[in-house]
């Protein structure tokens, strides 16, 4: 079992579970609305060299 990112519960990676990784739609909803929000943000421009594996 994985925990959610957002609250830390133990939930299911598998497919089964629609809102994976987060255990439910509103965690879901939440760390969404914080990246709409600009709360978090990508530490760096994204480059095109990051896409390729060494």
């Amino acid at each position: 079992m994985n925990k959610c990112p957002r609250c830390n519960k133990p939930c299911s990676t598998k497919q089964e579970n629609q809102h994976r990784p987060f255990c439910s739609e509103k965690c879901k909803l939440i760390d969404f609305g914080s990246w709409a929000n600009e709360e978090n943000i990508i530490s760096r421009p994204v480059k095109s060299e990051d896409f390729y594996e060494d």
